[in-house]
């Protein structure tokens, strides 16, 4: 089973998509706080209202998530890239909901940058409340999954200790194309992959998280409490364009795939801002 949320006709909708259809949630207009897995399993499908997923514009899967929580050096490959210790806690980082785009859009170079970077992602959504959520029970607050890309600004991100200027950029990190349910994926051994214009740069699988999703759960909840609707991105595998050489970094006309097996996969054409003249970057 899947689920979106999308725009039809200028209307903003939940779904459950089945093939290449998507059927309108009744009574839900976003995926999100008030989606809960009971909600969603119990809401009636409006099977009258059901159009071609081609039809539609997927958002972002939770569009306005109360919570953005990012997990930095979680592959131990990315580690070794970066020569830095392995953490023996996870690093972790804030994004903002108005940093989310949807899993087709276009990626927006900012005139700012010249070092705009890709990181692949699986994305966990949080589907019941809780504060200290032990890992043996971490499962149960997992509504589904999803797939992101962590577009980052590196040369803003190490201005500084703290990466938030390089990470939470407005209208930057793609986010879907679904929600799938725990139940309905063997995420544990999903593998995890980002192609940029036919080129695979990034391949890993989910066995090879060092902190795992319970961790991290357990980890978060510790100092906050967790909402349904917030996002965990659980970090990137090795192979970001920034620790290559010679280094890869986004480019107007570029193509990005980022995929999750069994999750789904986010497609983003790249194209330049606005420099603060008006022309194309």
């Amino acid at each position: 089973m899947r689920y979106a949320t999308y725009e039809h006709r200028g209307r903003r909708q939940a779904g459950e998509v089945r093939g290449t259809t998507v059927i309108p949630l009744s009574g839900l207009t976003e995926l999100g706080p008030a989606t809960t897995p009971e909600v969603l399993s119990a809401a009636p499908r409006d099977e009258a209202g059901a159009v071609p997923v081609g039809e539609v514009r997927l958002l972002p899967v939770v569009p306005r998530p109360s919570k953005v929580f990012c997990v930095g050096l979680n592959y131990r490959d990315h580690v070794t890239e970066t020569n830095r210790d392995v953490p023996g806690y996870p690093v972790l980082f804030p994004k903002f909901a108005s940093s989310l785009i949807g899993p087709h859009d276009d990626i927006v170079l900012p005139p700012e940058s010249t070092q705009v970077d890709y990181e692949g992602e699986l994305v966990v959504v949080i589907g019941r409340p809780g504060r200290r959520i032990a890992e043996s029970d971490a499962v149960d607050h997992v509504l589904g999954y999803t797939v992101a890309n962590d577009v980052t600004m590196r040369d803003y991100q190490y201005r500084t200790h703290q990466w938030l200027q390089g990470k939470a950029w407005d209208a930057s990190t793609p986010v879907g194309p679904y929600l799938v349910p725990p139940e309905d994926v063997d995420i544990g051994n999903a593998g995890i992959r980002t192609v940029l214009n036919g080129r695979k740069l990034q391949e890993s699988d989910l066995s090879h998280l060092m902190f795992t999703i319970p961790t991290l759960i357990a980890t978060i909840s510790t100092f906050t409490e967790l909402a349904p609707g917030d996002l965990i991105l659980t970090g990137t595998p090795g192979g970001v364009g920034f620790r290559r050489d010679p280094q890869v970094f986004l480019r107007h006309g570029d193509e990005i795939t980022v995929e999750v097996d069994g999750v789904g996969a986010i497609h983003n054409l790249v194209r330049a801002g606005l420099t603060s003249e008006g022309g194309a970057r």
